[in-house]
């Protein structure tokens, strides 16, 4: 399977998008947005930044787990990754949304 963008809407009703990689396994994640254009215009913006490493910030939570963020030319955070156990696994994250968001298919599940 290959990964894709799913495009739905939450529970309070705000439109977000995740990317799943070929193995199903979320690895990227964005905010509500209140329109669909503004998910769909996050989702281009994840497509555009993805293969530039210097757009990736690594991360600890507060219970010192690493995750990632990436971000637009302006530094705005447009998705964010799961935690993850261990700094290696945080950057085979970082890896797989570089390779695989470019060409990522969109599924649309709000239609």
């Amino acid at each position: 399977m290959a990964a894709k963008f799913e495009l739905y809407k939450d529970k309070a009703g705000e439109f977000r998008f995740r990317l799943k990689a070929g193995n199903g396994e979320n690895i990227l994640a964005s905010e509500g947005y209140k329109d669909k254009s503004g998910a769909e215009n996050g989702i281009a913006s994840v497509k555009k930044n993805a293969t530039d490493k210097a757009r990736f910030e690594v991360k600890d939570s507060t219970s010192g787990k690493p995750y990632f963020v990436l971000k637009a030319a302006n530094h705005q955070v447009i998705g964010q990754s799961q935690m993850y156990d261990s700094a290696s696994g945080c950057e085979n994250g970082v890896e797989s949304v570089m390779k695989n968001a470019p060409d990522a298919a969109v599924d649309d599940q709000t239609a």
